[in-house]
């Protein structure tokens, strides 16, 4: 009987994280399940005016992770598809939440498709008490003096409340 060489299978997860929140951190463990290796990317992307600099998001989750060398961050303009062709990734890891997010995930996943055919979309849905939470929803939120604790990691929270000069 032969050994059959096994290949560590990658995907990529990317977004722009400003900042990470729980959702996150749950889609990223459930692809841990389905791949051997993550790397967060971390999108730069001109059409958005980040909270926070991208070495201040690449640090929020690389905290989240400090323990486990299955998941690796990246920064990175361009093309996606083809950085994940690049590094020999099997896939990009998406996000769903509702039924809104489908129909612009669906459009790139299409395009990404005609782009790299060696690169599949996979789709994760959030667990359900995180469904309803964006990064965009956090930081309204925080920025109106709303209490987001318990929806983004307690370094995230501290971050954010000092961004906000919130008590």
């Amino acid at each position: 009987m032969t050994k059959v060489q096994q290949t560590q299978s990658l995907a990529i997860y990317p977004g722009t994280f400003d900042p990470i929140t729980n959702g996150h951190i749950d889609i990223i463990n459930r692809g841990l399940t389905l791949f051997d290796k993550i790397i967060v990317v971390i999108a730069q992307n001109p059409g958005k005016e980040p909270l926070f600099s991208l070495e201040d998001r690449k640090e929020m989750i690389q905290s989240c992770f400090v323990d486990d060398k299955r998941v690796e961050i990246d920064l990175v303009s361009g093309l996606l598809v083809e950085y994940a062709a690049r590094i020999h990734a099997r896939a990009i890891i998406r996000g769903l939440r509702a039924v809104s997010d489908f129909d612009y995930e669906f459009q790139l996943a299409l395009m990404n498709r005609k782009l790299e055919r060696s690169v599949e979309s996979v789709f994760l849905m959030p667990g359900f008490r995180w469904i309803y939470i964006s990064s965009s929803i956090i930081k309204d939120a925080a920025r109106h003096g709303g209490d987001v604790q318990g929806l983004v990691p307690a370094h995230v929270f501290q971050m954010l409340r000092k961004k906000f000069n919130n008590r």
